[in-house]
């Protein structure tokens, strides 16, 4: 068993929820697992616990709220009430209170509250931050795939969060990924307060990998790691961040993701990108 490497944390959006990664994980060194009170179907809690209950307090732990059970399938909120509510169902559910609770894509309801949608935001993050001080978890932060309505709505009456999770990676846009950077500098975070999501953009087998060679963004030309590999390393620097969360259901994927920690990023390739990525925002109609 490798010694706990806190850089990886195992992800469960579209898991199978299947004991023998949780178990492959640990002997990996990953000890961070992150799931959401809305994945598979809103069963996640009621399936870890049943299947893995015995291994859950070998990991830290994180999940989210905002999204409920609608008859379309999944509504947000960011009601006080709801979101309080399911932070302390979230614990039961688990059976042991989680050790970190994310507020979940909270740009979803803001686009809709017009002129109060920062006291919207201050309103929920107020919850997150008194369940906290009550125990019903260990920390608060905030989940957005789409940060750029945030940055505009931080100010000392918006609670700050401890963890901030945005998307990450050679996929991510230009617009979003300096709205993260606004939004990491309001917040005053440092990089091992912000993690990093999808960084694959949604499959680490999709044909743009075997398109583009991203072992450009290491040096010495990726020391033998394969694509998927350098793409994951590169994600850690789009933005920066000190964790990424990354799904996958076979252990073998996710042992090669463990390697390439070893990899080294050429950070000035890094910053050419992200010119050439402003450039081309600009050239395009908004």
């Amino acid at each position: 068993m490798r010694g706990p490497d806190p850089r990886v944390v195992l992800g469960l959006h579209r898991s199978r929820h299947e004991r023998r990664i949780l178990t492959e994980a640990l002997d990996l060194g990953v000890t961070s697992l992150d799931t959401s009170t809305n994945y598979l179907g809103f069963r996640s809690h009621h399936i870890l616990a049943r299947t893995a209950g015995d291994l859950l307090p070998k990991f830290t732990v994180s999940t989210k709220v905002g999204y409920f059970p609608a008859p379309d399938g999944a509504g947000h909120s960011l009601d006080p009430m709801r979101l309080n509510s399911a932070v302390g169902e979230a614990a039961k559910d688990l059976g042991r209170e989680p050790d970190l609770v994310f507020l979940h894509n909270p740009e979803h309801s803001l686009r809709k509250a017009g002129p109060h949608d920062k006291d919207l935001l201050a309103a929920a993050c107020t919850v997150l931050d008194d369940a906290t001080e009550k125990g019903l978890c260990a920390a608060w932060g905030v989940a957005s795939w789409d940060p750029s309505p945030l940055s505009s709505l931080v100010d000392p009456a918006v609670p700050r969060p401890s963890v901030l999770m945005v998307r990450a990676g050679l996929l991510v846009g230009a617009r979003t990924l300096d709205a993260a950077d606004t939004l990491i500098n309001a917040w005053n975070l440092a990089r091992g307060e912000v993690w990093g999501m999808s960084p694959f953009g949604g499959s680490a087998s999709a044909s743009v990998w075997g398109s583009v060679d991203p072992r450009l963004f290491l040096r010495d030309g990726g020391g033998g790691l394969s694509r998927v590999q350098a793409a994951f390393r590169a994600a850690y620097h789009l933005p920066r961040v000190g964790s990424v969360a990354v799904g996958t259901d076979e252990p073998t994927h996710l042992g090669a993701l463990v390697g390439s920690l070893a990899g080294q990023v050429d950070e000035r390739t890094v910053q050419e990108y992200r010119r050439l990525l402003r450039d081309r925002s600009r050239d395009q109609p908004a």
